[in-house]
């Protein structure tokens, strides 16, 4: 039996977003039917709706989401229903090469659900990264639901489906962060203060903000940061250099996807240091490096996909620390919303008002 159930809908590029009808068919084989109890608002979903993605219009928006399963197809055995869940948009297929050479976190093969959700009319709708959660219910392949403490609210737990996952694994996964580095964060959006966030786990202890904004600067020192510099009136460069004893940063991490700005992140670093690029730039963005400096530099620029992260393992890892009191995922939630009120929150992530809108459902 197929579910009718509200879903926010991008129809054409650039064009305000629309609360519709969508029809969600049961689960097949290796799928799974979730009942979305909250999704953040996410850049990436801006991007679908500017059409900065693909152009597989209608989008069928929101993946930063956790819910209860509802049903579950042939073949599912790793959840069931009742089970809470936090939505991954990398359900690895364990057969790829990465999968077999034990990197699951790189899978090349991810798995999206078969069957399609569909307008009223039957219009087939393409689900953001392969989820779209900003409906009552969605239909996933069932490797995309991890299942974690039910104990912690899916406003906070739903975030570690995208962004927050992303900043924390591109300074805990990909960059290695340990005990005693200095690290500086380019860009403290949702993104880069989970990167200041994970830093802090990890140990670092210097951790340099750098934005053009003093609110978000602000909110970057509750998440850890001992430094912060406003790099629209200072020199990010010299000024990370000026904190740690004139060398850079053992580690920089890009959370914009600006050629400007992740040039700023590879003058930053120290001898032998570490570049993460997180942010995602624009299909059409270039980079210019001085080719010796890439050389004379060594150390490693890496990009974080995800933030590296496995599902199955970082997920409920990091619930238990946000249960434990030692990572303040509630702090990224600027508000809770509804459904309706998904174009007005996206307008209010371009000013720089939020770090996430959350809709509740």
């Amino acid at each position: 039996m197929a579910h009718e159930v509200r879903g926010v809908i991008a129809r054409s590029k650039g064009e305000p977003v629309s609360i519709e009808t969508i029809v969600v068919p049961d689960p097949g084989p290796g799928e799974a039917l979730v009942a979305v109890q909250a999704c953040g608002v996410c850049h990436t979903d801006l991007h679908y709706r500017e059409g900065g993605i693909n152009d597989e219009f209608p989008f069928l928006l929101g993946h930063e989401a956790a819910g209860v399963v509802e049903a579950v197809g042939d073949g599912v055995t790793d959840v069931q229903p009742g089970d809470f869940v936090i939505l991954n948009w990398r359900a690895v297929c364990g057969d790829c090469r990465a999968c077999n050479r034990g990197e699951p976190w790189y899978c090349f093969n991810t798995h999206n659900a078969s069957q399609k959700m569909t307008l009223a009319d039957g219009t087939e709708l393409s689900p953001a990264l392969g989820i779209g959660a900003f409906a009552d219910k969605t239909l996933v392949a069932a490797g995309q639901c991890t299942k974690v403490d039910p104990e912690a609210p899916a406003t906070a737990a739903g975030l570690l489906g995208c962004g927050v996952m992303a900043g924390l694994g591109a300074a805990i996964n990909t960059a290695a962060v340990t005990r005693g580095q200095s690290v500086a964060v380019f860009g403290c959006g949702g993104v880069g203060d989970a990167a200041i966030a994970g830093s802090r786990l990890a140990g670092a202890a210097t951790i340099v903000a750098v934005d053009i904004d003093e609110r978000k600067l602000e909110w970057a020192k509750e998440f850890g940061a001992t430094h912060t510099c406003n790099s629209s009136s200072t020199d990010p460069v010299e000024y990370v250099r000026s904190v740690t004893g004139g060398f850079g940063a053992d580690v920089c991490i890009e959370a914009i996807g600006n050629p400007k700005v992740y040039k700023q992140a590879f003058e930053a670093r120290d001898l032998a240091g570490t570049v993460v690029l997180v942010g995602v730039p624009r299909p059409d963005d270039v980079l210019e490096l001085p080719f010796i400096e890439v050389f004379g530099r060594g150390g490693a620029l890496k990009s974080s996909w995800y933030g590296d992260c496995l599902p199955s393992r970082d997920f409920p890892m990091l619930i238990d620390l946000y249960r434990q009191g030692r990572l303040d995922l509630d702090r990224f939630v600027s508000e809770e919303i509804g459904l309706d009120d998904v174009e007005e929150a996206f307008h209010k992530m371009e000013r720089g008002e939020v770090l996430r809108s959350v809709v509740v459902l």
